[in-house]
């Protein structure tokens, strides 16, 4: 990973394109779509993940990038998982321009989005100069100004999804945003609130995928005894990949010119800056985080949860952390309870009562290297888990995939091949791609699919967990009262404990 200082950016901006402005309606060339027809779309977050899939999304000519916001003006101090320069190299293949960004390694921050938008359209449209893309710092404004703009897309830190969801349904806006919609669940419960008030917007949320063909073979497995009586569903991740603090900093830095410290921390009382809060790492802190299992649990349970039915959260939350104990000064034993940042890794178990699909089962997540103890119906086939999958045990067998129920096997193989005649699952044909899906349902004027209402038991799931690390006990949850009913001061952990001015929810 290579960290990007103010020095680095002097070549950036030392390459990047002059432009002049002229009118939005001016469009044209071979395949021409009328301004009309096209989703004005908005980018709210002009990080290292919305402009890799800009890459994929601009070309669409169903749409037109209208604007983009994001606190931080230049790309430093973002992180780039893995070596090269795969993102940029990316944008100056699209762009046909080799000098694109300079030598600076990372593509990140609202002036590159600008620069991307703008450059890309002049190339497209075979003009000198085009400049319709407006870059802004403070959503607000973007969601104030850019008054023809349909939609926005949203990828930003888990902490600040709810106050810029609801104020653009407030503000008519169609939703694409990325998982977890925030990191508590009053607030995210807020959103869905929000939804639910204005039916007539379309809303997505992109950790959804149309990937339930592979869940509906296991399902009917399950539901044709195969297993016997489903009694635990395991899911195991090797993240998070991100480094994990446990204790805040002391340290001051100062902040990087160009970056809103203010704006990027939203609702949550000011303090001071360090860099290791923001961007690619904030996800291991409670405040800006929402940790793993909001990080890629979300993708392996939303169509688990839709296939087999669950439509409620949990009602027992216990989670299982990195050993908090250190010696003193005495040499005593000493408690260490870090209530600042998720575990190293951890191991969760939430207990679900039965719902229209499926009966009571207990659900089992793992990360930061932890999974199940290999099951002896893989011993016998000489095999060892893979680093993530998901396992389905019944009390008469069990069902082994990928992550995401990827290639899902009855095993042993004897087992499958008694079951199927087969010793692998059938691989369905090509997916839809779910961009097409969102670009869809706004062009259609319908609800898409990965619509965030029906996220909602899936999103409080892992929330729940977050609050059962923070209280170091098993927690009791009665979903439809939204409260802890063992540990009354663990209902501290759903909530903001404070709001500043002008962003509450």
């Amino acid at each position: 990973m290579k960290k990007i200082n103010r020095r680095d950016f002097l070549s950036y901006t030392g390459s990047a394109v002059a432009f002049t402005i002229i009118p939005r309606n001016v469009l044209g060339g071979t395949g021409f779509i009328a301004p009309s027809d096209k989703i004005a779309l908005g980018l709210i977050g002009a990080g290292m993940q919305q402009m890799g899939e800009l890459v994929n999304l601009i070309p669409d000519d169903r749409i037109q990038v209208v604007s983009v916001c994001d606190p931080n003006k230049y790309p430093i101090g973002y992180r780039q998982w893995g070596a090269g320069n795969g993102l940029k190299n990316s944008v100056r293949k699209l762009l046909g321009d080799s000098s694109w960004g300079g030598e600076v390694n990372v593509t990140a921050g609202r002036d590159c989005g600008q620069s991307f938008v703008n450059q890309y359209y002049a190339k497209k449209r075979n003009v000198r100069n085009y400049s319709a893309c407006a870059a802004y710092s403070d959503f607000r404004e973007m969601l104030e100004n850019e008054k023809s703009m349909d939609a926005v897309k949203i990828i930003v830190p888990d902490h600040a999804y709810p106050p810029i969801i609801i104020n653009s349904l407030k503000k008519g806006k169609h939703v694409i945003a990325h998982k977890p919609l925030g990191n508590r669940v009053s607030e995210t419960r807020a959103v869905f609130d929000a939804v639910k008030a204005n039916p007539h917007l379309t809303t997505h949320m992109l950790a959804w995928g149309p990937i339930h063909d592979r869940y509906e073979t296991v399902k009917k497995w399950i539901d044709d005894g195969v297993i016997g009586t489903l009694k635990e569903i395991h899911n195991w991740s090797f993240r998070p990949v991100w480094q994990q603090w446990q204790t805040y900093f002391a340290e001051r830095p100062e902040i990087p010119k160009g970056f809103d410290w203010d704006l990027w921390l939203g609702a949550w009382p000011n303090r001071p800056y360090h860099p290791n809060y923001t961007h690619t790492v904030y996800r291991g802190w409670y405040d800006f985080g929402a940790g793993s299992i909001a990080d890629m649990g979300i993708y392996s349970l939303w169509p688990l949860f839709t296939t087999f039915g669950v439509d409620t959260p949990p009602y027992s939350i216990e989670t299982m952390g990195t050993t908090t104990k250190t010696i003193g000064e005495h040499d005593e034993m000493k408690d260490v309870h870090n209530n600042v940042a998720f575990p190293l890794s951890s191991v969760v178990r939430w207990k679900f009562a039965a719902s229209k699909g499926t009966g009571p089962f207990d659900l089992f997540w793992y990360d930061g290297g932890m999974r199940p103890p290999t099951p002896p119906e893989i011993e016998i086939d000489n095999k060892e888990l893979e680093s993530e999958g998901m396992m389905f045990v019944g009390d008469k067998g069990k069902i082994l995939g990928g992550f995401r129920c990827e290639n899902p096997v009855i095993i042993p193989e004897s087992r499958m091949m008694e079951v199927t005649g087969k010793k692998a699952y059938d691989q369905p044909g090509p997916e839809k791609n779910a961009t097409d899906i969102w670009i869809d349902a706004i062009l259609n004027n319908k609800q898409s699919p990965g619509n965030m209402l029906d996220s909602w038991p899936i999103i409080e799931t892992a929330h729940l967990a977050t609050a059962a690390f923070r209280t170091g006990k098993k927690i009791i949850y009665d979903h439809k009262n939204m409260k802890i009913t063992n540990i009354p001061d663990a209902n501290k952990y759903l909530y903001r404990s404070e709001y500043r001015k002008g962003w509450e929810i």
